[in-house]
């Protein structure tokens, strides 16, 4: 009887060194050895050559459920799955509810439970009406993190939490051990910045940067962080699309904060210039895809080692609402789960740089976010055997070619990109074989933090 279930074997990239003819050993969805060279007998052998094996990526930010009727965690598991990710966390803007209630957050995570085709972690947020309030039985329930805005996209979908409230929300969150995750960009500047736009009579592409200056979104990073410095909450910055605010991120860390921050995945690959330009309300996000200087600025910190993590802010509006001619008036965001690995793997080898920080970036950084590192985000004895296998196989990508998209558009669409997954494994199961998603809806489970005993206790 062979002693284990599963061999998987290739190059495994972890987060500080390639394995040549490496191998994975599985038995009961956890990895049981990792090795090089000759594997220990298995009832199956995968052998992937010399294609990439790297952890299972986790997204830390994604938005199911924006568009209600829409995408659902039946979509976005679909292509997190054909995109090597076995993990997302899921946003707490849901339309027509805000997840800001221990109940609200648990009846999230039964449906997502029956829909989901990879595990699933929540982020939880708080309703104005009562504050921070039920931050602590939030976190009790399950939460893996919290998000909070300094600007308000709709006063209920999306509200802005004021700076009073803000600092009450991170000591509460604070003593949870969990991050308070904040969407970085000032009111007050941008709506100034707007009314200029709309006065200058300019609609074009150009105008959703101009709505949101660089200041709006540096002027709220320093909020974030001296509320955390404030009140001790390890205070991180959802997405950053400008070098300064990963500068301001080392700068406080430098202090003693603990002070994250994250990169979404179109400011490393797309530019004002050559990509907002053509592609108008489809590369429409907040905070705004920046000039090319700010892209290759993001790509020195990450080789710094100054950004934390990399997400896609995925969300899939249906294409009626990114097809305006005014931009401003188009939904901002857009997905990119089924190739967010892909892309970054591509950018690692243009530039030169260790294929080591996707692993880091894409999955042992997250799970340490997100307090779930005792069993994602690594290739190692214990962990969940959640593997992505990449191979060099370019194309031109079409996200309606594929079928595991809930839109037919993407902002990469028409791009060459190198690498491609041939495989996703969720706890040891292949649940993407490089064409098809295997998995059911109902496969995923949903990931909870490891909390202080206090909260563990409050939980049971």
């Amino acid at each position: 009887m062979a002693e284990f279930d599963k061999v998987v074997r290739g190059r495994l990239v972890t987060e500080d060194r390639i394995i040549e003819n490496g191998f994975i050993a599985i038995r009961d969805g956890k990895i049981q050895v990792v090795g090089e060279g000759v594997a220990p007998a298995a009832a199956e052998v995968d052998d992937h050559g010399d294609a990439l094996i790297l952890p299972g990526a986790i997204d830390p930010q994604v938005h199911s459920r924006s568009q209600g009727d829409q995408e659902d965690f039946i979509w976005s598991s679909r292509a997190a799955a054909a995109g090597g990710v076995t993990t997302i966390v899921d946003m707490p803007y849901d339309q027509g509810k805000l997840i800001s209630t221990p109940e609200m957050l648990r009846e999230k995570a039964g449906e997502a439970a029956e829909q989901s085709r990879v595990d699933f972690a929540l982020y939880a947020t708080i309703n104005p009406l009562h504050g921070a309030s039920k931050v602590a039985a939030m976190a009790a329930a399950g939460a893996a993190a919290f998000k909070f805005s300094t600007f308000e996209t709709h006063p209920e979908r999306f509200p802005r939490i004021t700076t009073p409230m803000l600092h009450e929300a991170f000591a509460a969150v604070a003593r949870t051990g969990l991050i308070a995750g904040v969407h970085n960009e000032n009111q007050e500047v941008v709506e100034a910045a707007t009314r200029a736009v709309n006065a200058s009579g300019v609609t074009d592409y150009r105008a959703h940067g101009a709505s949101r200056p660089a200041i709006a979104e540096t002027l709220a990073i320093a909020e974030v962080y001296e509320i955390s410095k404030s009140t001790g909450a390890r205070g991180h910055i959802v997405h950053c699309s400008l070098g300064r605010g990963y500068e301001m991120a080392q700068s406080y860390r430098a202090q003693g904060v603990d002070a994250t921050i994250e990169a979404c995945i179109h400011y490393l690959v797309c530019c004002e210039e050559e990509d907002v330009a053509r592609l108008v309300g489809k590369a429409k996000c907040n905070p705004p895809i920046r000039p090319r200087a700010e892209r290759e600025a993001l790509w020195d910190h990450l080789a710094k080692g100054n950004i934390t993590v990399v997400s896609t802010d995925h969300v899939s509006w249906s294409l009626d609402r990114k097809s305006s001619a005014n931009m401003l008036e188009n939904a901002s965001g857009m997905p990119g789960l089924e190739v967010m690995g892909a892309l970054l793997l591509d950018g690692l080898v243009e530039r030169g740089l260790p294929l080591t920080h996707a692993a880091r970036l894409l999955s042992g950084n997250p799970a340490r976010l997100f307090r779930i590192a005792d069993r994602k985000g690594v290739l190692a004895p214990g962990a969940d055997a959640d593997i992505a296998v990449y191979v060099d196989r370019p194309r031109v990508y079409d996200a309606a070619a594929s079928g595991h998209n809930v839109v037919g558009w993407s902002p990469y669409e028409g791009r060459t990109i190198r690498h491609k997954v041939v495989a996703t494994y969720l706890r040891g199961e292949l649940v993407f074989d490089g064409s098809e998603v295997l998995a059911e809806p109902g496969r995923g489970e949903w990931i909870k933090p490891r909390l202080p005993l206090a909260l563990d206790q409050a939980a049971e």
